[in-house]
This record gives structure tokens, C-alpha cells and sequence, in this order.
């Protein structure tokens, strides 16, 4: 242990101290005696513990100790991690008592394992939750090093195969350089399994329809197989070949014909014998053919698609028809469309993702969507607060437009412990979209029901959404399933409410416990004209009864396997009960803010006989109204696309002089163009190029005015999506890194965000990472890269046979520094408020001085063998000589004397007075002393002055009898103007005299 100065020059400020000291204590500070002392004293201290402080006055410890991290790579391709475990294990178990290890694992980043510690049972397991897909050497290496500080001997143990795609291991070794931390290097030969992996797959950039091409791949073996090579086109398989495959790289190339226009993901899958791997036997690519736009028509009845099929072809434009079942998850395939239109369809067939995938698609990749209304369309199918009513140009609610009649609504829904997870939780979603979607004079009411019914929200109206909300959200899954209580409880208290319009919606997955009694309930409904529709969720739901239960009470019966379309289901029902969304009468449509759509109706607009009442909202165009007043025919720009909202049919059922116009055809084949994206040839180049997990952009542009800000919007298969600020290198060349941690198939479209908003610059193209090149074929240079970074750094290359070097070797000393600047203000701060109380207070301080002193000089007597002498002793000792030399010699033992004499010879010490000679005692001028008074008796009043007695006792009677010596007389002057000492007041030799009474009354102050 010792001290040292980070700044020692600043002791030179203890010379104007020392000045500044000396002056103050030769000055006059009004202070005198102890008090001056003691705050001189104090101002001293406080001077001298500030220029510590400011010098830095700290204390270090010299330390031998080694400090290890071991940092082991956790990826995948390093297989099982029990072999560096027990290797870790074996060289923590060598280390030095003194010696410190920590352990970090890493895998795309870093994870600390355990922190420096030097007990060696804190053990060596890795049990961190990684990403093992890909390997990041650099994040685990700068981890690990956070936690060394550098000093003495740092090292880092790093257990890995060397194979990282992700960062770089090289520029984390020399910032660990630069603090001195070396990093010794244990290299895992990769498991050498037989692999086949497709590598890359390529199809030109542009197609034109028709056009024949060749699919590239590029296959990598390490060994000799033969196998099958398959080619999908937006997963329909379009070529299919034997191949032999060598160690190596080989590339093969199958012919294709581009036969449908739009942006097309292809993929490569090989099946090969003996393949032990199968993460790497996929590779994708994305192309765009040009030619005919194409259109996907989303029918909600089969057949009723013919009107729109017809007209759109007619313009040469292509079309898909499908049942909503069959909407693609993948949200590549929907850029394969130019646009969307769905046709009379309910929301609760079409999923929560395929909403969201089509909302993006519109929003992010400028794909056009038109929605035809019908029974099943907008308000009436569920669309209310749905990703599908975000892109549109309506609105499904109807607040403040017409007289809509009163609903008392009360959802039965099933909280048992099956609706546990997913189920409980879109169940509640839905509860809550009907409340907002209900007006305040709607009545509500939420009943869930496991073995027994609980009123989550008893019937009421919607003064209040919020706290109803709220109490929907607390709604707890568990028990049993028992639907009976809780459908007869619903319908009770649904009798109580008087609104002209009641329904019941009835949900559970799970079979009831008792089936019977039903048949008086729905009797009851019916006769009080309630209906009420059930919903079966999963096939474990009593389908049956469900369905019983919804035709006997004059409902809908709903079987649901996506638990998504829950919601859309729920806000379906509150809708139809107001039939009033469905405006059934004969008009025609006034023209209002027609635009470029003004030619198409120069001549007049045909009548409709129906359509489906909506809310147009604020930034939409208002092409064709009722007279009520509501859209007929809206439309707006959503984000990079536009979107149509047609509330009337286009089956003929409201609309059949439309479909029988003759203007029909190209009417509609105009509006669905308009949807179409806004841009045919793109003036921009996108290349990307993947890096472990990056992808880096770079685009191009051939353009005059180039953008001065350009966004990149990234989806992906799942409906995510992130912008990348794209930064401009140069004029007309843009890069940008999006981070991807997963494989897939990614879109990309480019915004111009220059101005105020954004807007889209380019069509929509994509790009893939197949898959992590963590499962790419070993190229083999990881162990020369691990022999650099331990060269660079100033490591070593370790052995698996030999764990304990890793502790070989004399550990390098290294200081332990101890801040002592805090300690030292804090006493400084501390003596200083002492010193202003010195200073200021008015306490007895001289007192206090002479206490303090009394205490310091006071010591405990000595223990001792006989011959060491006390204070007492001495004293008596030097009153036996005084008494010896006054008495003449006489040696005859002191008498002891009465208390009552001790108390008056105390008294007559402490009073100043001289002692009383012993009897017999000469005096000094060699006179005899008088003869002594008689001593009273003990227990007699105290002494009074008596004369002197005729007769003279002999030489030490008076002591012997117990008599008191007479007071003395007043001193007369000698000869020479010195004072007399009367006769008989010399000092006694008996234990009467003087000095024994002094004795006593000391020994008493010191018991005190």
C-alpha cells in the first residue's frame, strides 16, 4: 500500500499556506488561550487536506494477478458448445488465487456469460440466449474487453472456428491493442459433414413478356453426388433437371419463358443424395417482366365476377379471379398484380395478415386496390378499423347522418382456459371494436363464462367507452367450459333492455358441459324478437350446437380457423343489425368533384337501386353522390398508391343499368387504370449486395434534377417494414445499409422525400437473403485470420491439449489506484464547520482546555512489582524525610487520626492555612511546641478553638489519647522583618500532622 500525487506540482501551494499560517498565529484574532490554539489547529488541517485534495492525494496497491476472458463463439456452425465448456473449465481450474476470469459468448452480438470473478466454483457454463445464424467475432471481441481495464496482465481467450460474416475481428484486435489487451487464440476446426448448398441464383434484371431466359445457379459441394435441381416461379415449379455435382463449385442453367407481367421471386431448390444440410439447398432472385397489366379480382361470391372480367379485358388488361380463402401470405406475390379489387367480399373470410400485406402493398409499393360494394362490403362485412379501411377512401361509421335505430347488443364470449394466448386476446379485440364502433344510445353488455357466467360489463349504455373498454381488457382466461349459465344469463338480462333492435353474439372453442335446455331459450328470442349468432373457433368448438343454436334464433353461424378475422366478425354483426347502412332505393348519382373522371360522364351517369352507406373522409375526392348525401364513388392517393371505394354492386343486382350501359366497359376500365402505379419506367437503378447481415443499397439515377432526399421502404413476407434514410455520396448516387436478421424475400420501392411529403420515385423491385452465410461451405481460411488477430495484438495460438497455459507465465504487476479525493473534501468540509464553531460560539472553552488537558495527562497506575512507585508514594516518602528531619529523629509510626481530624485538617489544606504541629514536635527555632487541647470525642460537634492547656502531656500523649492540637497562634515578626512561625507549628512526625491530613484528602481525589 502506498500514496502517490496525480498533480504533485500543486504542492507547492503549502509554502503561501505555511505563510499564511505563520501570520495568523502571530497575529491578534481576538482569540486567546486554548481557543486560539485549537482554531489555528483546525484552520491548518483544512488548508492542508484541500491542497491534498487539489495535488490528487490517492493511495494504490501493487497487484500480481491476471485478469482472463474467455470469449466463446456460439454459432452455428461451431456445433455442440459442450467441448469448450469443459475446456474452459479445465484452464479456470490452473489459474493463480489471485487470478480473475470472465466468460462472454457471442453470436451475431455479444452476451456476457459471467463477470470477473476470482472463485474458481463459478463454473463455465454458456447459457446465454444468442442469435446463432450468423457469427460476430468483432461485438464479442469488444465486449469482452469492456470488461478488462487494461492494466497489468489483460488477455482475452477467444474459442472459435474463425469463419465470421458479420463485422470484422481485425479492426476490434487493434483497438484492443492500442489498450494493451492481447488476445490469444483457440481455433475449432469446423465439423466436416458432407454439404451441398446452392450459393446463387440469377435471372436477368427485365423480362419482356414471352420472352425465354435462363435461371443460373450456382451449386457448391464437398463431395461427389447426383440430384435433382428444381426452379419455382412464385412457387409454381417451371423447370426441373438431373445434375451430378463435384467438389466445387459447379453452375447450371435451366431455360424459362416469362409468361405473366409484374415483379416475379424465383427460386432454386436442389435434392441431392447424402446432402446432411438442408438450410443451404434454397437460393432466390426477383426480375420484372413488362407487359399487360394484370388484375386481381378478389370475388366474395363465386360467379358474380363476370361484369368486371368482361370490361377489364376488353381494355387488354389481365385478371385474376380467387376466393378471399386464397389470398397469398406472401407479400411478394401481391407485387405481381398492377391492382386488387374486391368484389362483394366479407372481412371476416379474408385474415388479419392479408389485410395488413394488402395495405402495405398499396402504402409502400404503389398498388392499386378498389373495393365494390355490396351486402357483404365496407360497414356491412366488418371492415370498421381494419388495415382494408385505412387504405380507403371512406369511412365505415355513420355517426350524425341518419336516424339509425337503437341496438342492445351483449357479447357472450368463452374465457376458458383453452381461449388462453392468441385467442383470449383477438376475442377482446373484437369486444372492443364493436363498443367503438356502437353509438352512446346503444345499450351493451360483456358476459364471459367459464364453468360459471361473470358480468365483466353489465348492460348499459355507451355513456362512458373508455372505462367499458377497460374493463373488457381485464378479462382473464381459465376453468371449464359451460355455455348454458351464460347464454340464459345473457338472455335475462337482454329482456330488461328496450331498444328496437336486440342481438346476442355468441363465441367459444371448446364443448359446452351440458347440452340440453337450449330449445326454451331460443323459443324465448324468438318470441321476444332477439336473434343471436354464434361463432365457433378451431374444430374442437361443439360445431353443431353452435350452428343449432344461430338458425333456431334467426342469427348467423360463423366457423372460424384464423383467429384473426375474430374482429371483422364481431363488427360485422353490430353492423347488420342496423340495416339502415344499406340504403335500398332507386336514385341517380350526382357528379361532384369529378376531375380527369369528368369526360367519362359527360353524357349522364345511369340510375342504382342501392348501395351501402359510408363516410367520405377528409383529404378523399368525392367523384359520384347520393342524394342522401353519400359517396357513391370515391377516391384518393394512399401513401405510394391510390385506392377506389365503389359502394353500389357491380353484380347487377343495385347497379344492372350500369352493367347494361353502354359506357360500362370503359368506365370501369379507366377507374381500375387509375389505381395502376404511377410510374412505367423508373429512372433509377437499385443494386444490392448482402454482408452477413446487412444489406447495402446503392441507386442511381440518370435524371436532370436528382432528389436531394431519397427513402428507401423495405417489406418484408410478414408485413414489416422500415425506412432507410438513403445518403447522397455523390450527384444521383444514393447507399444505404438495412439490417436484416432473418432470410426472406424483401421489397423495396424508393421515395422522393425532398419536399414536404413523400412520394414515390420508382416501381418496385426486391431483394433476397436466402439464406445466412453462416450455413455457407467453409472456404477455410478462419484459422489463418484467428493467427493474425493473436500476431497483431501479441497473443498466442492455444492447444486443446493443453488448457492450463493459458495461466503459464509470471503475471505482470499492475497498479490498484484508491480516489481518496471524496474522504478528503469530506473532512475538510467537516474540521471547517468545527473551526467557524471555534471561531463563533461562546462556550466556557478555557474550562473545556483544562478538562482536556486533565484527561490527556491522566494514566492508569502502573501494575507492578513491589518497588515501583506511584505519585502517593513519592509523596509520602517525602513527607517521612521532612518529618525526620523537623522531629529530630524520632521514628515512631504515625498515629492515625480520627475522620472528624482528617475532615479539618482537608478543610484547613484546602483552605490555606497552616497545619497544626504534632504533639511532642519541636519547632524550628528549637522552642517546645505548647501543650496540645484535649481531642473531643468521636461524634462530637465540631472542633472549637480552646485554650491552651496548664499542664504539659509528655511527647505524643495528646496523639495517643485521641486529643485535637490547639489552632495556632498569629505569626509575629522575627528579627530582621521576617515573619514568626509561633511555637508548636512546626511540622509533626505523628500521623496527626499536616501532611498526613494532605495524604488523605489526595488519595480521596484521585478514588473521585
Amino acid at each position: 500500500m502506498g500514496v502517490q500525487f496525480s498533480h504533485p506540482w500543486l504542492l507547492l501551494l503549502l509554502i503561501p499556506a505555511g505563510i499564511f499560517l505563520y501570520y495568523a498565529y502571530r497575529s491578534d484574532f481576538r482569540l486567546s488561550g486554548f481557543r486560539r490554539k485549537l482554531a489555528l489547529g483546525l484552520r491548518t488541517l483544512v488548508i492542508l487536506l484541500l491542497i491534498f485534495m487539489l495535488s490528487g492525494l490517492h493511495g494504490f496497491t501493487v497487484l500480481r494477478d491476471k485478469q482472463v476472458v474467455f470469449l466463446a463463439d456460439r454459432s452455428d456452425s461451431m456445433g455442440d458448445p459442450s467441448r469448450i465448456t469443459s475446456w474452459i473449465g479445465e484452464s479456470i481450474a490452473a489459474k493463480g488465487e489471485e487470478d480473475t476470469t470472465a466468460i462472454v459468448s457471442t453470436g451475431l452480438e455479444g452476451a456476457v456469460e459471467r463477470r470477473l470473478s476470482a472463485d474458481e466454483s463459478a463454473g463455465a457454463s454458456l447459457n446465454a440466449l444468442l442469435e446463432g445464424r450468423f457469427t460476430g467475432l468483432e461485438s464479442g471481441l469488444q465486449l469482452a474487453g469492456s470488461l478488462l481495464d487494461g492494466n497489468g496482465d489483460s488477455r482475452i481467450v477467444l474459442i472459435s472456428d474463425g469463419e465470421e460474416n458479420v463485422g470484422s475481428m481485425t479492426a476490434a484486435g487493434r483497438l484492443l491493442k492500442d489498450r494493451g489487451i492481447a488476445v490469444d487464440v483457440l481455433p475449432a476446426s469446423k465439423q466436416e459433414i458432407r454439404d451441398v448448398a446452392v450459393e446463387e441464383l440469377k435471372v436477368p434484371e427485365k423480362l419482356y413478356q414471352a420472352e425465354s431466359f435462363y435461371v443460373e445457379a450456382l451449386i457448391r459441394s464437398t463431395f461427389k453426388t447426383a440430384g435433382e435441381l428444381r426452379i419455382y416461379e412464385d412457387n409454381r415449379e417451371i423447370g426441373r433437371e438431373r445434375v451430378e455435382v463435384s467438389p466445387g463449385e459447379n453452375r447450371f442453367a435451366i431455360k424459362g419463358l416469362a409468361k405473366n407481367p409484374g415483379l416475379h421471386r424465383y427460386r432454386a431448390e436442389i435434392f441431392m443424395d447424402g446432402d446432411e444440410s438442408a438450410a443451404n439447398n434454397a437460393a432466390f432472385d426477383f426480375t420484372r417482366v413488362d407487359g399487360p397489366p394484370r388484375v386481381l379480382i378478389v370475388e366474395g361470391t363465386p360467379g358474380t365476377s363476370g361484369n368486371i372480367t368482361a370490361a377489364l379485358e376488353s381494355g387488354m388488361i389481365g385478371t385474376e379471379v380467387i376466393p378471399p380463402e386464397l389470398l397469398p401470405l406472401d407479400a411478394a406475390k401481391y407485387a405481381a398484380y398492377d391492382s386488387i379489387i374486391f368484389n362483394d367480399v366479407s372481412g371476416s373470410r379474408v385474415g388479419g395478415k392479408q389485410m395488413e400485406l394488402i395495405e402495405q402493398a398499396v402504402r409502400s409499393f404503389g398498388i392499386g386496390f378498389m373495393m365494390a360494394g355490396g351486402e357483404d362490403s365496407f360497414g356491412m362485412g366488418g371492415y370498421f378499423k381494419t388495415p382494408i379501411e385505412k387504405a380507403l377512401p371512406v369511412s365505415m361509421e355513420l355517426e350524425g347522418k341518419r336516424e339509425i335505430p337503437s341496438l342492445g347488443l351483449i357479447l357472450v364470449i368463452d374465457r376458458s382456459g383453452s381461449m388462453s394466448g392468441e385467442k383470449i386476446e383477438l376475442a377482446k379485440e373484437s369486444a372492443m371494436r364493436t363498443v367503438e364502433l356502437l353509438r352512446p344510445k346503444d345499450t351493451v353488455g360483456v358476459v364471459a363464462f367459464d364453468d360459471a357466467p361473470w358480468w365483466v360489463v353489465p348492460p348499459q349504455t355507451l355513456e362512458n367507452k373508455e372505462e367499458i373498454i377497460s374493463s373488457i381488457q381485464s378479462i382473464p382466461s381459465n376453468g371449464g367450459t359451460n355455455i348454458y349459465p351464460a347464454v340464459s344469463s345473457a338472455l335475462d338480462e337482454m329482456l330488461k333492455i328496450k331498444s328496437q333492435r336486440r342481438h346476442i353474439i355468441l363465441m367459444t372453442d371448446g364443448q359446452s358441459a351440458f347440452n340440453s335446455g337450449y330449445q326454451d331459450l331460443t323459443d324465448t328470442m324468438v318470441k321476444n324478437k332477439i336473434t343471436m349468432s354464434s361463432v365457433a373457433v378451431g374444430m374442437d368448438a361443439d360445431v353443431n350446437l353452435l350452428q343449432t343454436l344461430a338458425e333456431a334464433a334467426k342469427g348467423r353461424f360463423y366457423f372460424v380457423e384464423d383467429e384473426t378475422t375474430l374482429p371483422a366478425i364481431f363488427s360485422r354483426e353490430a353492423v347488420m343489425m342496423a340495416k339502415s347502412y344499406i340504403v335500398d332505393k332507386p336514385f341517380v348519382p350526382a357528379l361532384q368533384q369529378a376531375g380527369d373522371w369528368a369526360s367519362l360522364f359527360q353524357e349522364g351517369v345511369p340510375g342504382l337501386y342501392g348501395y351501402v352507406a359510408t363516410t367520405p373522409k377528409s383529404t378523399a375526392q368525392t367523384v359520384l353522390a347520393s342524394p342522401e348525401p353519400d359517396p357513391v364513388l370515391a377516391r384518393w392517393q394512399y401513401g405510394s398508391g391510390r385506392s377506389v371505394a365503389w359502394t353500389s354492386d357491380l353484380s347487377g343486382k343495385w347497379s344492372k343499368e350500369w352493367v347494361s350501359w353502354n359506357a360500362f366497359a370503359d368506365t370501369l376500365t379507366e377507374i381500375v387504370k387509375w389505381t395502376f402505379p404511377q410510374f412505367t419506367s423508373s429512372p433509377y437503378e437499385v443494386t444490392t449486395e448482402t454482408a452477413g447481415n446487412q444489406v447495402r443499397l446503392q441507386v442511381t439515377t440518370n435524371g436532370e434534377k436528382p432528389p436531394e432526399k431519397l427513402n428507401a421502404v423495405i417489406g418484408d413476407d410478414e408485413a414489416g417494414e422500415q425506412k432507410v434514410e438513403l445518403v447522397q455520396e455523390a450527384p444521383g448516387r444514393y447507399t444505404g445499409l438495412v439490417n436484416v436478421t432473418k432470410p426472406g424475400a424483401f421489397l423495396l420501392s424508393l421515395e422522393d422525400a425532398s419536399g414536404d411529403g413523400s412520394r414515390a420515385a420508382a416501381p418496385g423491385t426486391g431483394f433476397v437473403v436466402p439464406y445466412s452465410p453462416e450455413y455457407r461451405i467453409s472456404s477455410g481460411d478462419g484459422e489463418e485470420g484467428l493467427t493474425r488477430l493473436a500476431e497483431l495484438t501479441g497473443g498466442r495460438v492455444l492447444s486443446w491439449d493443453n488448457p492450463k497455459e493459458v495461466f503459464d507465465g509470471k503475471a505482470a504487476s499492475r497498479t490498484q489506484l484508491h480516489d481518496w479525493s471524496y474522504p478528503l473534501l469530506v473532512a475538510a468540509l467537516l474540521l471547517w464547520v468545527a473551526d467557524i464553531a471555534v471561531r463563533r460560539l461562546a462556550l466556557p472553552w478555557a474550562a473545556l482546555g483544562a478538562r482536556l488537558a486533565a484527561l490527556l495527562r491522566r494514566r492508569p497506575a502502573p501494575a507492578g512489582e513491589a518497588g515501583q512507585r506511584t505519585g502517593l508514594e513519592r509523596l509520602a516518602a517525602r513527607k517521612a524525610r521532612a518529618a525526620t528531619f523537623y522531629g529530630g529523629g524520632q521514628t515512631s509510626p504515625p498515629a492515625k487520626a480520627p475522620p472528624a481530624q482528617e475532615r479539618s485538617g482537608a478543610g484547613a489544606l484546602a483552605g490555606g492555612g497552616n497545619p497544626a504541629p504534632a504533639p511532642g514536635a519541636a519547632p524550628a527555632g528549637g522552642r517546645k511546641a505548647q501543650p496540645e487541647a484535649r481531642a473531643p470525642q468521636r461524634g462530637a460537634a465540631p472542633l472549637r478553638e480552646e485554650r491552651p492547656a496548664k499542664a504539659k502531656p509528655a511527647a505524643g500523649e495528646g496523639a495517643r489519647r485521641g486529643s485535637a492540637p490547639p489552632p495556632p497562634p498569629p505569626p509575629s515578626k522575627a528579627p530582621g522583618g521576617g515573619e514568626r512561625r509561633p511555637e508548636g507549628t512546626g511540622p509533626a512526625a505523628g500521623g496527626g500532622s499536616s501532611m498526613d491530613r494532605l495524604l488523605q484528602a489526595k488519595k480521596r481525589g484521585t478514588r473521585r
